[in-house]
């Protein structure tokens, strides 16, 4: 394991911690890159029948509402390789976004977990050499969007996640039928939201 302290965004990095802590990974100029640990996924039960939990994530705690994004760039090889965003309350109730290399093509890729999973995907025509996502929290729902340069994004999914509770948000990644594969990602960043209901309720009571 290495582990070195950059410049950019270094506050943030020197915070987070470790959920299945993989056996290579370094923080350097703000940019946190691992090696995915083989044989390692997130999914609970539907379709397939079985549950895993073990992949990697590097996460910090937040409460309220937030929005949450990141750069996720990877050298995907096997069939489930994957890389992104997740947003995980305990093992029963987490969603993961981001990039999922499935029968050779590059798919968006966006799992909601409350006691059991469903996946939804995009699959794009050509392989891209990252893709940004940025999860928004408001209320009890997580909207997830895509861009490919961080100026134009795409919702992608609206899905129910609890209130109320508090959340680790990071970055995730998992090679559940492969040998594990290099990961990197960018420019994390985790932005407070006014809550809604203060907000409106000031709004009420001038």
């Amino acid at each position: 394991m290495i582990a070195a302290a950059g410049t950019c965004m270094a506050q943030t990095l020197e915070k987070m911690q470790w959920f299945n802590e993989p056996g290579r990974w370094s923080v350097e100029d703000g940019a946190l890159s691992m090696f995915v640990t083989p044989q390692s996924d997130y999914w609970r039960i539907s379709h397939y029948g079985f549950t895993v939990d073990d992949a990697p994530f590097y996460y910090a705690t937040y409460g309220g509402e937030f929005e949450a994004k990141v750069k996720v760039s990877g050298d995907y090889k096997a069939r489930f390789d994957q890389a992104g965003l997740m947003l995980r309350i305990d093992c029963e109730n987490y969603i993961k976004a981001g990039i999922e290399f499935v029968d050779g093509r590059f798919n968006l890729s966006v799992v909601v977990t409350h006691r059991t999973s469903d996946w939804s995907v995009i699959a794009l025509d050509e392989a891209v050499p990252c893709v940004w996502i940025k999860a928004v929290r408001r209320l009890d729902a997580v909207e997830v969007f895509y861009s490919f340069d961080d100026e134009h994004y795409t919702m992608m999914r609206n899905a129910w996640f609890e209130d109320n509770r508090p959340v680790h948000v990071g970055m995730m990644a998992a090679s559940p039928d492969g040998s594990g594969f290099d990961a990197k990602f960018e420019h994390f960043k985790v932005t407070h939201l006014p809550d809604m209901r203060r907000a409106e309720w000031a709004a009420r009571h001038p």
